[in-house]
């Protein structure tokens, strides 16, 4: 277990570079160019002495988690970043790609970064700046996908986006974190990502240093969940997916309430399944198809309607999907997860692509984390 100054000893530990003085101005430097109040904003340098560092998400560019993980990145002069990432949320958007329609590349201000929206799926952006048809480079030293608002664990990382972004960048053979901060409603703040930034940069560098050097685990990308009050948890320990979830509810709805045509949307994130998920149209054209598919269908309706002749025969019923939490199973596995996160830990879950390299990869991210955290678990 780690003692109660988490932050400071890992600084120490892992940063074997400090920022200087120097750095500082030259980072506040850059990020004051690129500040949205700056109508001519310059573009960012490309450093080829730097390492690439490629960061994504599943809630588009305004996330606070994206916001606080950028600064803290650039502010510390040591790498070159750039962004890719969605143009609306899609934080259970699961491995989905976007196929048969055209996908756009909108360039972002990021303070101090290269970015990008894209009109997909968080696997789309990794997809494509991974491809070289992007960013003038394929390959960076590390995909950073988060820091999503929601915990990620068990099978929830079969539906997180932010948790897919990472697999992805892991199937392109590029290594990869995935993070998420436990966000809880009515109790979390949005200063609590830049304190779970803080908590976890010095895991960052040290997982960058070592990719770098080719000395990171292999085979598999780690899954990070902060706790709520990041900066009071109790420590980093080593992990193992659970098999928590949480219970899908699908609720009836009033036809009335949501005529045909209207996208079903649930106002609450994390967890909450968005049907105005399956409503966003992955590119512009497809947008403007589905709304002129849409209009005619309407005007269909109302022709039927007005010459009396209605559709007896189809019936249509409306639905609403929400995930509710439910009380675990107890199992005499501390190790889980879920449990980790609830006690307080900073969860590190390696999660591999085959079942038949989990214990080997399991092993091998414990020498990891022994190596790079001191007293890590």
């Amino acid at each position: 277990m780690m003692p109660p100054g988490l932050v400071s000893n890992l600084q120490e530990a892992l940063l074997n570079r400090k920022i200087t003085p120097s750095q500082q101005d030259e980072s506040n430097d850059t990020v004051s160019s690129t500040n949205d109040d700056n109508p001519n904003p310059k573009p960012i340098e490309f450093d080829e002495s730097k390492p690439i560092i490629l960061l994504t998400n599943s809630d588009g560019v305004e996330s606070s988690g994206l916001t606080h993980l950028v600064e803290a990145l650039v502010l510390q002069n040591l790498y070159n970043v750039h962004v890719c990432v969605p143009q609306s949320d899609k934080s259970v958007s699961g491995h989905s790609v976007t196929i048969r329609e055209t996908v756009e590349a909108c360039s972002a201000q990021v303070n101090g970064a290269t970015a990008f929206e894209i009109s997909g799926t968080p696997v789309d952006c990794v997809s494509l700046a991974l491809s070289g048809a992007l960013f003038s480079w394929s390959k960076p030293v590390l995909v950073i996908s988060g820091i999503n608002r929601g915990s990620s664990c068990g099978h929830h990382m079969f539906y997180s986006g932010v948790v897919a972004g990472a697999r992805e960048a892991l199937l392109c053979g590029v290594p990869s974190l995935s993070i998420s901060l436990n966000w809880k409603k009515d109790e979390s703040q949005e200063t609590d990502f830049k304190d779970a930034v803080e908590v976890c940069l010095p895991l960052i560098n040290a997982a960058i240093r070592d990719a770098e050097k080719e000395t990171f685990p292999k085979n598999c990308f780690l899954n990070i969940e902060i706790p709520r009050s990041p900066l009071s948890n109790k420590g980093f320990k080593l992990t193992k997916q659970s098999m928590w979830r949480s219970t899908p509810n699908w609720l009836a709805v009033s036809n009335s309430r949501y005529p045909t045509g209207h996208f079903l949307a649930n106002p609450q994130g994390g967890l909450g399944l968005q049907f105005a998920q399956l409503g966003r149209d992955a590119s512009a054209a497809g947008a403007a198809r589905r709304l002129a598919t849409q209009k005619k269908n309407l005007e269909i309706i109302e022709s039927t309607g007005a010459a009396g002749k209605p559709d007896t025969n189809k019936v249509k019923k409306y639905f609403r999907l929400e995930f509710l939490d439910k009380q675990q199973e107890e199992i005499d596995d501390d190790d889980l997860d879920y449990r980790a996160l609830e006690s307080g830990y900073v969860a590190v879950t390696p999660v591999s692509l085959s079942p038949h390299t989990a214990s080997d990869i399991q092993m091998a991210t414990s020498d990891w984390v022994s190596a790079v955290i001191p007293g890590g678990q």
